[in-house]
């Protein structure tokens, strides 16, 4: 089950509007990597918000960024009272010209993040090469991934999602980009038996409703058993990296 979807299709925002109800689940992605992030923030993929409601309301300097500008209007009129809220603007993260293209964002931020947003991207190792040109020294990239190609299903073919990661090909794509890996963890782990009986057996291409919100509402329970698989297997594999 996955947040900060980017895309164009209507899989995708309908998607990001069956987990902005997700509340449990949103506060949980959240304080997973609230811990690695500190002074401006940039966030990728920001869609409608379901994320970046928790950075502002928490005061973070946060600067919202999404491929589609058809996701502006809406987060304008959800978060345009926050005085916190730096920026908003069109990013194509995998930009090949970015210096020529925003000059403003080289060496801008200390933290930037992108949750489910990397696996949507066909050149993601310029996308990650982007993030270190952003990024101060000592900053940090947050990247939160799909995990195991083996799950790939109809889910991510609807969701226009380019592969599926393991934790060593994370490691990979982001050091290559210049960074030190300083925490690397899995996340979600009872979610692989939701995504794989879905969008697997039974074909489905969208999450239910219904079954979002069962979910939801036992994200304390799925939180303490993470504690325990974290290090072994989730949905989705979570990597940071450290700009020296």
């Amino acid at each position: 089950m996955e947040n900060a979807i980017s895309g164009n299709s209507k899989y995708g925002t309908d998607t990001l509007e069956v987990i902005s109800v997700a509340d449990n689940f949103n506060r949980w992605m959240y304080e997973t990597i609230k811990p690695h992030c500190k002074g401006e923030v940039l966030e990728i993929g920001s869609g409608i918000g379901n994320i970046s409601q928790f950075f502002l309301n928490d005061g973070f300097n946060i600067t919202l960024s999404d491929i589609e500008k058809s996701y502006f209007p809406r987060l304008k009129e959800k978060f345009g009272k926050y005085q916190n809220l730096k920026g908003m603007f069109r990013l194509d993260f995998s930009d090949n010209n970015l210096e020529t293209n925003h000059p403003e964002l080289i060496e801008k931020f200390d933290t930037i993040f992108a949750l489910n947003v990397v696996e949507h991207i066909p050149d993601d190792e310029q996308a990650l090469k982007n993030a270190f040109k952003m990024l101060r020294k000592g900053g940090k990239v947050i990247i939160l991934v799909p995990a195991f190609q083996s799950l790939f299903n109809g889910f991510d073919e609807q969701l226009d999602h380019q592969r599926r990661y393991t934790r060593k090909l994370l490691t990979r794509l982001i050091e290559n980009a210049g960074f030190e890996i300083v925490h690397k963890q899995y996340f979600n782990f009872i979610a692989i038996f939701g995504w794989y009986i879905s969008g697997t057996i039974m074909r489905r291409k969208m999450i239910p409703n219904g079954q979002m919100k069962f979910y939801d509402t036992f994200v304390p329970l799925w939180k303490a058993l993470d504690f325990f698989m974290q290090k072994i297997a989730g949905v989705s594999v979570v990597q940071v990296g450290y700009k020296q």
